[in-house]
């Protein structure tokens, strides 16, 4: 039972559990979900292990989750993905095995179709600003520099 936002440790379990099987959660979220329910440090601490100990809360298992999921569905290049992660104090050794779960194949497969995508949506008829709009969009998500460049080059030509 909840009373004036306080909760027993039992029932700040099950609310996190439920939050957890939702959708993978990284230990930040877990932090600001516990912030928001106002348990106190020691119920935290609490929570927080049960959740690792009955694997609730796996952060490996959230990056790659993360990493196949905005690569997949929002199409965002690798910085974008590493960048989101770093956000999220996620380490470097779950970073890594993160972006593993994406093939070189797909990435650059994805990448030419996103590419040549965008490009049919600009109707901007001056080629510099064409390559400017096409350069801007990859690059925002996360693609590449020299990647981005060297498709704008090979795509927009004069």
């Amino acid at each position: 039972m909840k009373l004036n936002n306080v909760f027993s440790i039992e029932q700040a379990k099950k609310k996190l559990e439920y939050y957890c099987v939702y959708q993978e959660r990284c230990h930040l979220d877990i932090e600001n979900k516990m912030r928001s329910m106002k348990l106190s440090a020691s119920f935290k601490e609490t929570a927080m292990l049960h959740l690792l100990e009955n694997d609730f809360l796996n952060e490996e298992r959230f990056t790659k989750a993360f990493a196949r999921g905005k690569f997949k569905i929002k199409k965002w290049g690798k910085l974008r993905i590493v960048s989101e992660l770093k956000a999220r104090n996620i380490s470097e050794y779950n970073i890594r095995s993160g972006l593993n779960e994406i093939s070189e194949s797909d990435y650059f497969e994805s990448f030419n179709e996103l590419a040549i995508k965008r490009l049919s949506q600009i109707s901007e008829t001056n080629i510099y600003k064409k390559r400017k709009k096409l350069a801007d969009y990859l690059l925002y998500r996360g693609w590449e520099s020299d990647l981005v460049y060297n498709k704008v080059m090979e795509l927009v030509k004069k």
